[in-house]
């Protein structure tokens, strides 16, 4: 293992994962970001320096599990659940993963279709066509390298557009903003967004898609990509957050350009239509591809039908891809299935974290120095907490929404010491004997 990382590697790395970055900044993120600013200006930009903080922890010790022992994050699904009760248990996570994947695929194809709109006014199926033949010929290419160097360019100008927004404005200095973003503080009425925002960043396909793709990196190359990478991710969040500042009154896309326009001069609109255009492309892209890796991880392996360009794997992406363009043709935005899809990632998430946290200090597994040290499982325990606390609200509000007439809001409090009773009992396991 190299010592040191030089500078082409190191920068190779960081396109490689920038995937990670467009997986995770999709339309729901411009969203949730823009409104969060829109609503409370930079008070809640702490939950995203949290998000990216919580990001970088989980995917590294997801990536490290791969690199050190040669298996992805499913396999060693695989290899820990046996036989039929096993078999079932992948095909839940792979399931419940690619119904997510589903279920958000026409709200990226859609975002892309608005942020091209901005621009370009014409007829929603217009747009939508081209947009998803490009999302499917970069799929087709079926190379991991290939993909994530074209998405790492979509990413740069999804970041220049939205970081020239925030640059643009005048209302909040660097010095101003760097403080908010460390200052924690929820305001009334802001729950709902803080639980968005941590829930658009951190989401557990993208941990599968971590492992399936590391294989190949060193440890440094790895921890610098994935690092610096989310760092970027998290800086373009920020200045989306930023940007939806300039917004006063009912947010949307249309407010949002609007109003950049508006304050900041003639065309700037156009800044937050291709900012949102490339978030929408990216993720129409990473979803997919996404759900075929995992698919990959958990029910097959690296050859064969499950090669990237094989029979299997492209069947998953194109289903995921065909949902997702299927809704967008109809025009129908599935907010049932999007709710239920939340209310699954809710509950997978904590579940993904919890065995992640496990895998990652089992010396059976690891060798010695890719086991967590104390200083690593910590902050991995209070992020698993907060997930927890995360996955039982989405659940609530879930069946809230379902059942409004039999479930009323979410009792934050119980929530709260059952979250951090589930977290010291996974502390437990962790140092237990025999691990």
């Amino acid at each position: 293992m190299p010592k040191t990382l030089s500078f082409r590697r190191g920068f190779s790395s960081v396109l490689f994962w920038s995937i990670i970055s467009a997986a995770f900044i999709g339309p729901g993120t411009v969203a949730t970001a823009a409104q969060a600013g829109a609503s409370f200006q930079l008070q809640l930009a702490w939950a995203l320096v949290f998000s990216i903080v919580a990001t970088i922890i989980l995917q590294e010790a997801a990536a490290r599990i791969t690199l050190a022992s040669g298996k992805s994050l499913g396999a060693i699904v695989a290899s820990q659940y046996p036989g039929a009760a096993g078999k079932r248990i992948r095909w839940a996570l792979f399931l419940a993963v690619a119904f997510g994947c589903a279920a958000y695929q026409a709200g990226n194809l859609l975002g892309a279709v608005s942020g091209l709109g901005l621009a370009f006014p014409a007829p929603a199926p217009l747009l939508l066509l081209p947009i998803g033949a490009v999302s499917a010929w970069l799929l087709w290419q079926g190379s991991a390298q290939k993909i994530t160097r074209l998405l790492a360019v979509v990413v740069a100008v999804m970041g220049v557009a939205f970081i020239g927004t925030a640059i643009l404005q005048k209302d909040y200095g660097l010095v101003q903003v760097a403080r908010e973003a460390f200052q924690v503080n929820i305001p009334e009425g802001g729950s709902l967004l803080v639980i968005g925002l941590i829930g658009t960043t951190i989401v557990p396909y993208n941990l599968f898609l971590a492992s399936g793709i590391s294989q190949g990196q060193s440890l440094p190359e790895m921890r610098w990509g994935i690092s610096l990478a989310i760092i970027i991710g998290g800086i373009i969040s920020i200045a989306i957050l930023i940007a939806g500042t300039q917004v006063e009154g009912a947010f949307s896309f249309e407010a949002l350009a609007g109003a950049v326009e508006q304050k900041l001069g003639t065309n700037t609109g156009l800044l937050v239509a291709f900012g949102l255009f490339a978030a929408g492309l990216s993720s129409a892209v990473t979803a997919p591809f996404a759900a075929a890796v995992t698919a990959r991880s958990l029910l097959g392996d690296d050859g064969g039908d499950w090669a990237p360009r094989a029979r299997n794997f492209r069947f998953v992406w194109a289903t995921i891809m065909g949902i997702g363009l299927l809704f967008g043709m109809l025009n129908v935005k599935p907010i049932p299935a999007i709710i239920l899809a939340q209310a699954i990632n809710g509950v997978l998430l904590p579940l993904v974290v919890a065995f992640l946290i496990l895998a990652v200090n089992d010396r059976r597994l690891l060798p010695p120095e890719y086991v967590n040290k104390t200083w690593q499982n910590l902050p991995a325990l209070l992020i698993f907490a907060i997930t927890c606390f995360l996955g039982i609200n989405n659940l609530w509000k879930a069946a809230a929404a379902t059942f409004p007439a039999w479930v009323g809001e979410p009792n934050l409090i119980a929530n709260l010491i059952a979250s951090l009773g589930i977290a010291l009992a996974i502390g437990g396991k962790v140092y237990s004997p025999g691990r």
